[in-house]
């Protein structure tokens, strides 16, 4: 036999003999990935059962605070005005958990809320909302002592300003005067509220006051609280406020704890995490006899633009179903609908294992084993993460911008494993910004290139925006650790297994490696080691630094 035909032979039988090697390989890990992607989701999504419910109707609120707000509703508008009948909704349904609320303005159409409260059994604590503008302090101020005139068995207390000193829009002696003029017009007791920190530091409002009105949000400490460590924190506040102000009574008129939003060293806003810190607070106060009142009653989407995600979560109701979030008697889970979210993450993980078999089936010889794993690897972190990345694009995207943004990282994420799995198993290297934007001659031609380059551009192009905010304006900035780690990973690996050798670094990869690279580095400090959300996020940034670096363009012959 001629040696070409010997050689052909003998690569056939080589060929024949791995050929079934290679497809029992992916064959024996889809199970495994399968079997991570349920134990996480079993594990994640787990319901924790308090001793007490954090909201039972048997055991009424001492008190809520309440904004009357819905979807694009805002008081930032001052042409925002809320009907009678949205108000009435809202009170007769808070009726049922509480004796009181609590409101911050007569602004927006909350002038009518007395006298809807009186219909519907609630006392309120009405606010009054200060500022830097005399003339609107004094329109303001008329306003609630004509309320208090007029509902005297409805409005239980005024409050006159909330947190102006912390905004530094009055001195201690003008909110001292205005509290002594409103106090001379009314008969029901008078208060101030703001965090006790400015408390402490301004002792002269004490005594223009009949009670004391105190703001302890463990979540916004300067030294962040954790969940588990939060009631007993504001025991101990309360404490130290009573020692300092011994002769009048100390409300907490706000606590509570948010149910989404970023990380804040170690404290974790989450559902679970809401509803056991209310529920201990509580428990807390029933045992101690003080009076709390929560904040908030119902989510308030609005408060993103100004605080972020989580300044949208602090409500005991959800904002768009108008539904408790924890009715008494059930288990809390932070993902309720874990199981569809596991189903999504399987289906996402096959996907990417059969478009690697596929490619397979095309290939004259067998891949590695090393780029099977790989490939597994991708399926099964994508697959856990998709239930998460999916929730935390629905629960971040306010507005448009946003719902583009983490829309295109979520769908980089969902679509970066599977052309990253035919990309490894066909031998293919990360493709660069110069195959799709370079001069014509150094274009690629190939589908999977512009494809698997895309998902590089939009990964590249949102991941250092979100870097770059948390270097410059960090602190209302949600964690994108869940897409970008689906998107990133497979980019990662398959630098790692088919890196090209030869060529030149482009310019525009090392330039944003570098961002990446800087960012991640003074995240870490600044947010602390007790931040896993951004420990993680930033170890994406430089698995995503690393991989940009290691980007090589074939240098154009002159």
């Amino acid at each position: 036999m001629p040696l070409a035909d010997r050689l052909r032979a003998g690569n056939r039988r080589c060929f024949w003999r791995t050929e079934p090697i290679s497809f029992r390989t992916p064959l024996a890990l889809l199970p495994i990935s399968l079997g991570i992607i349920f134990g996480v989701w079993w594990w994640i999504a787990t319901p924790v059962t308090l001793a007490r419910a954090p909201i039972d109707p048997s055991d009424k609120l001492e008190c809520v605070s309440y904004a009357p707000f819905r979807g694009e509703q805002t008081p930032l508008d001052p042409t925002t005005r809320i009907g009678a009948e949205q108000i009435e909704q809202d009170l007769t349904q808070l009726a049922k958990i509480s004796k009181c609320v609590r409101t911050y303005s007569v602004d927006n159409g909350l002038e009518q809320l007395p006298a809807i409260a009186g219909k519907v059994g609630l006392k309120v604590l009405q606010g009054i909302w200060l500022g830097n503008e005399r003339a609107k302090n004094l329109a303001q101020i008329a306003v609630a002592v004509g309320l208090t005139k007029d509902h005297p068995n409805v409005i239980s207390s005024l409050v006159v300003g909330n947190e102006v000193l912390l905004r530094g829009e009055m001195t201690a002696a003008d909110l001292a005067a205005t509290i002594r003029l409103v106090k001379s017009q009314v008969k029901v007791p008078v208060t101030y509220a703001d965090v006790w920190e400015y408390w402490l530091r301004n002792r002269d409002i004490y005594d223009a006051v009949d009670f004391v009105t105190i703001h302890i949000l463990p979540y916004w400490e300067d030294l962040p609280i954790r969940a588990r460590n939060a009631a007993s924190h504001v025991d101990q506040i309360r404490k130290r406020v009573a020692v300092a102000f011994p002769s009048k009574e100390i409300l907490i008129g706000e606590t509570g704890w948010p149910s989404a939003g970023r990380m804040r060293e170690g404290a974790l806003p989450s559902r679970a995490n809401q509803a056991r810190v209310v529920s201990e607070i509580l428990g807390l106060a029933k045992l101690e006899n003080f009076r709390v009142n929560l904040i908030e009653a119902y989510d308030q989407p609005w408060k993103r633009e100004l605080e972020g995600t989580v300044g949208g979560y602090w409500g005991l109701i959800d904002a768009d179903n108008r539904e408790l979030k924890y009715p008494a008697g059930l288990p809390i889970s932070n993902f309720p609908q874990w199981k569809l979210s596991m189903a999504a993450g399987m289906v996402l993980s096959v996907l990417v294992f059969a478009a690697a078999m596929l490619t397979l089936r095309r290939k004259p010889w067998p891949p590695r084993l090393v780029a099977w794993l790989a490939v597994g690897a991708s399926a099964t972190a994508g697959g856990v993460l998709l239930g998460v990345a999916v929730d935390k694009m629905l629960v971040e995207s306010y507005g448009w911008g946003r719902w583009l943004q983490w829309g295109l990282l979520l769908a980089s994420g969902v679509l970066t494993p599977i052309l990253a799995a035919i990309a490894l198993v066909s031998g293919r290297a990360l493709p660069t910004f110069l195959e799709l934007f370079g001069p014509r001659e150094d274009r690629s031609r190939s589908f999977l290139t512009y494809a698997l380059g895309l998902s590089v551009v939009v990964t590249t192009l949102i991941g250092a925006q979100s870097a770059l905010g948390f270097t410059f304006d960090p602190r209302y900035r949600d964690f994108p650790f869940a897409s970008l780690t689906m998107a990133v990973l497979p980019l990662f690996l398959l630098m790692l297994l088919n890196r090209p050798q030869q060529g030149v670094r482009p310019i525009a990869e090392a330039v944003f490696a570098g961002v990446f690279a800087v960012s991640a580095l003074y995240t870490v400090f600044n947010e602390g080691p007790k931040n896993w959300q951004s420990l993680w996020t930033c170890a994406v940034y430089a698995m995503m630094a690393l991989t940009l670096w290691q980007a090589r363009a074939a240098q154009t012959p002159k």
